[in-house]
């Protein structure tokens, strides 16, 4: 590409950035008309969608987390579908299955692959850990190479492909803890906390009423592939690509290189398994989408240090020591960033 390319390539780009920011500030405002509150957890929702990542919600029940998938779905026009995790549910109750199926002319049976409900732009796997793990462990391959095998034969999944998890803090009994390497495959963790008095208010006033919101489309499933690009993009230093690294590093009990002894006897005292490579490339690529919906066709840095607890807090695997000392993962997150300004 000559110079003159680069040039109206990059031109383009900051006209797509301020068109973004207009389009967000919208979706922003249709989400409004169904879910009071919680706009931190739309903007991360926007910033995982744009990333191409996936997203663990955490919350207790009745916070509307299963309507604000939907609705932030509905804004943008792509296919949805809601799974409920059962512990009977199987594999194929998620991916699909062959049947038999009999030509009624000539009497020929052929398999036939049916798809599953993972068939979807937007997949809600509500209460992922009332699953056993073979359930849960169907996932994994979608989540990671958008596409599912079955008797041998692969078939891709629609793009943009986006997975939202929900889980209930609160009630462990019979349930199944997500494992490690699953866990990993999420971008972001997002805690949603109940509504202050204000915005309760509203919410209870909105569904004693007999007002039903209508969301209007925003972006469409191709536009959000093409932003999806966008964020790849954008530019970013090498001093922030090392900071990022640096905060992941610094949570590894036994990889951390900084020259404060009290910090790393907290790590080693604190942290069993510290933030992966996964957690580095996620928070240069969060940073990148961060930007891009405030207007601006360059990484800074608080757009880095914006994005330290979605992407950290459920790669930090605390220690028995932790829990009893009542130190919890969010104040690990805590001091690892404060070690590496």
């Amino acid at each position: 590409m000559s110079q003159m390319e680069l040039v109206q390539t990059s031109r383009d780009d900051v006209g797509l950035v301020q068109d973004l920011k207009t389009r967000a500030d919208r979706l922003k405002d249709e989400i409004s008309k169904a879910i009071v509150g919680q706009e931190g957890i739309v903007e991360n929702l926007l910033i995982c969608l744009l990333s191409g990542g996936h997203c663990l919600l955490i919350g207790v029940p009745g916070l509307a987390k299963t309507m604000l998938v939907r609705t932030f779905a509905d804004a943008l026009r792509i296919a949805f579908k809601r799974i409920q995790f059962t512990p009977d549910l199987m594999p194929s109750d998620i991916t699909g299955t062959e049947i038999i199926e009999e030509d009624p002319v000539t009497r020929r049976r052929d398999y036939r692959y049916v798809k599953g409900p993972i068939f979807a732009n937007v997949v809600l796997a509500d209460e992922i850990n009332r699953t056993p793990p073979k359930t849960q462990a169907a996932l994994l391959e979608a989540m990671q190479e958008y596409q599912v095998t079955a008797a041998g034969e692969d078939h891709p999944l629609p793009l943009p492909f986006f997975v939202l998890a929900t889980q209930n803090p609160i009630e462990q009994e019979g349930t199944y803890p997500l494992p490690e390497a699953q866990l990993d495959r999420f971008m972001f963790s997002l805690n949603v906390d109940y509504p202050n008095p204000k915005e309760e208010v509203e919410i209870v006033k909105r569904n004693t009423s007999a007002f039903i919101p209508k969301i209007e489309q925003v972006l469409s499933g191709e536009e959000v592939l093409d932003l999806q690009k966008l964020v790849r993009r954008v530019p970013v230093s090498e001093d922030l690509v090392e900071l990022a690294v640096k905060i992941a590093t610094a949570s590894r009990p036994g990889n951390n290189h900084s020259s404060d002894e009290d910090f790393k006897s907290f790590i080693s005292k604190y942290v069993a398994w510290g933030a992966g490579p996964r957690a580095s490339f996620f928070l240069v690529l969060a940073a990148k989408a961060r930007a891009i919906l405030e207007g601006r066709f360059a990484v800074a840095k608080e757009d880095i240090l914006a994005n330290t607890s979605p992407v950290l807090r459920h790669r930090i695997v605390p220690t028995f020591r932790a829990e009893a000392d009542g130190i919890s993962t969010e104040m690990i997150v805590k001091r690892v960033v404060e070690s590496v300004l």
